[in-house]
């Protein structure tokens, strides 16, 4: 396997990455809502984020990194994005790093938690850069509606692990849904787009191999 580009500055992925062996990652509420603990902790200072989707075993995010880290976040309590973080950990030299750290602290926990040694996800995780103002549009409604494509929920409204709900409400959170509202128009044609799944044959590009 060739090994992925590091990620660059100022520029937009798609991040994704499953369980070994498609493995089931997230098994309970709290391990979905600890994996954006460690999230907000080591990789939210290194990137903008504007969707997200944590589904059984796989993950979608799609985020823009940035020239430089910013401050470690600030301990909160959010329904989103921005949960009461973890113990700042020591900072990571690049954001390739920052998201393996992540993993790998994940990785840990979980195993500790469910007495199970070995690699818990799929190493390098994958990321794809978004070029396009179309692939970029069209990715987050297919993030978001992913738990319905795979038949996790009937409507992916009712889906509780993903970023849909806090870009539609006031809620405190570390999503940019005015960057990810001011590119659909208005909240309207937000929720217009997720009616129905995009067409993903000019996706594949952009959507990796996790689906």
């Amino acid at each position: 396997m060739t090994k992925p580009a590091p990620l660059q500055p100022n520029t937009i992925y798609h991040i994704y990455n499953r369980g070994n062996n498609r493995e089931t990652i997230f098994r309970t509420k709290e391990n979905y809502h600890y994996f954006l603990k460690l999230y907000t902790t080591h990789f939210h200072p290194w990137a903008t984020t504007y969707a997200y989707c944590l589904l059984p075993n796989h993950f979608h995010f799609l985020v823009h990194i940035l020239p430089t880290p910013s401050a470690p976040p600030t301990p909160r309590v959010s329904e989103t994005l921005g949960v009461l973080p973890t113990p700042t950990p020591t900072p990571a030299p690049n954001p390739s790093q920052a998201f393996s750290n992540l993993c790998n602290a994940y990785a840990k926990a979980y195993n500790k938690a469910n007495g199970r040694t070995g690699s818990l996800l799929e190493h390098p995780f994958g990321r794809i850069p978004v070029t396009t103002d179309a692939y970029y549009y069209n990715l987050i409604t297919y993030i978001h509606r992913n738990p319905q494509k795979h038949n996790l929920v009937t409507d992916f409204r009712d889906w509780p692990h993903s970023s849909y709900h806090a870009i539609l409400h006031d809620k405190p959170t570390r999503i940019d849904k005015t960057a990810v509202l001011d590119w659909y128009g208005s909240l309207a044609q937000f929720q217009e787009a997720h009616q129905t799944h995009p067409n993903e044959t000019p996706l594949q590009k952009w959507l990796g191999d996790q689906d």
